[in-house]
């Protein structure tokens, strides 16, 4: 069996939103909805793939987490920084 190079214990386990090559703009819509997905699906952790590059899809990622009142809390995956985990609140 082959294993994937990129694959870590996040991505395995977690759910995972994959916004390579998006843009700035372009990756508000599909993070919104995989938020709320993942709410409604009572998964308290979920993980936001946007890449390492110039850090300006991670910088952009980090303002919509910050802004959404739905995110607890989120950093940067110590294995790998183009990586975000995010953990979500739920209203009970």
């Amino acid at each position: 069996m082959v294993k994937n190079s990129r694959e870590n214990i996040f991505t395995k386990f977690y759910p995972h939103l994959d916004l390579h090559g998006e843009t700035t703009d372009t990756c508000v819509a599909p993070l919104v909805s995989f938020i709320n997905d993942n709410i409604r699906l009572k998964k308290p952790i979920i993980v936001v793939i946007h890449g390492k590059g110039a850090g300006i899809l991670k910088t952009r990622v980090h303002e919509l987490l910050k802004k959404n009142k739905n995110v607890l809390s989120f950093h940067l995956d110590p294995w790998n920084i183009g990586e975000t985990i995010v953990n979500l609140k739920f209203d009970r």
